[in-house]
């Protein structure tokens, strides 16, 4: 039977659709996880615990930087003082499984995006719907790049904050392996999402719910937010803050440029089709 139109399909139709584009989704998330359950050694050793170690890329790297640049010593970590604890039965079991399932989402995102894009296809003009793999690629391209930031820019610099604050010398940071994990898992994925900030600001503003001006308009408030953001989870020095901001306000600024872009398209094509 042919696959009915838009105009055809019921709202249990697309209910129906929404319900098997969930459940292809899940099996690949879970399929995914499968296999990186057989390199969970990586996973964990050599990915989840790397900013526990001083030789991280990341600190190597800003400490090479302030040698270069003429800083302070105090950039260059020589020691993070805490450990990780298990504090419950089935904590590690739990931890397992859930970074398995994480890891799962992140490397099938591409996947999720054509899914999405196939629920969505429908209800675009046949001129749009042959972009399908630029945005799939474009999108997963910017998670990815989000995904990585997340990882050697904000959870390292958030580990060496939390890890060398301390209320006093009688108290020692032992962090929960739970509440670790949940950290990473946080900043990457948060991480990623944020810089799907210019595709979603590109579909919001294709359907009119956002303007360049708005956003332009909220760009104050934008900075506040980031730079809010920056000092929470860096240390308190400028340098680790400028990284984490400038590239959050640079996705931002992308995204009112992206804003214009389309505007300026949907003005000069109502103005040919006024003009026919």
């Amino acid at each position: 039977m042919a696959k009915k139109s838009l105009s055809e399909m019921s709202f249990l139709d697309h209910l129906e659709e929404l319900r098997w584009l969930l459940v292809r989704s899940s099996f690949v998330i879970v399929a995914l996880a499968i296999a990186v359950f057989f390199i969970s050694d990586f996973i964990f050793d050599d990915i989840i615990f790397g900013p526990t170690r001083v030789d991280f890329i990341t600190y190597r790297f800003f400490c090479d930087a302030s040698h270069y640049l003429g800083f302070a010593e105090t950039i260059c970590i020589e020691e993070l003082p805490f450990t990780i604890q298990n504090t419950s039965m089935e904590g590690q079991v739990n931890v397992f499984v859930w970074t398995c399932i994480t890891a799962g989402f992140i490397l099938g995102f591409p996947y999720l995006l054509w899914e999405v894009w196939k629920f969505i296809s429908p209800a675009l003009y046949e001129s749009e719907r042959k972009y399908a793999r630029v945005f799939v690629i474009t999108a997963s391209l910017l998670f990815f790049i989000g995904v990585l930031f997340g990882y050697y820019v904000i959870v390292p610099m958030s580990v060496n904050f939390v890890a060398t604050f301390s209320v006093s010398s009688v108290v020692k940071n032992e962090f929960n392996l739970e509440s670790y994990i949940s950290m990473i898992k946080t900043s990457v994925i948060a991480g990623g999402l944020f810089f799907e900030l210019p595709i979603i600001i590109y579909l919001l503003t294709k359907i009119g719910i956002v303007t360049p001006t708005f956003l332009q308009n909220t760009r104050k408030y934008a900075v506040v937010i980031v730079l809010i953001i920056a000092a929470i989870v860096t240390p308190p020095d400028v340098v680790s803050q400028i990284t984490v901001a400038v590239p959050m306000l640079l996705i931002y600024e992308i995204s009112i440029l992206i804003s214009k872009l389309v505007v300026k398209k949907k003005e000069k094509n109502e103005q040919l089709s006024t003009r026919v």
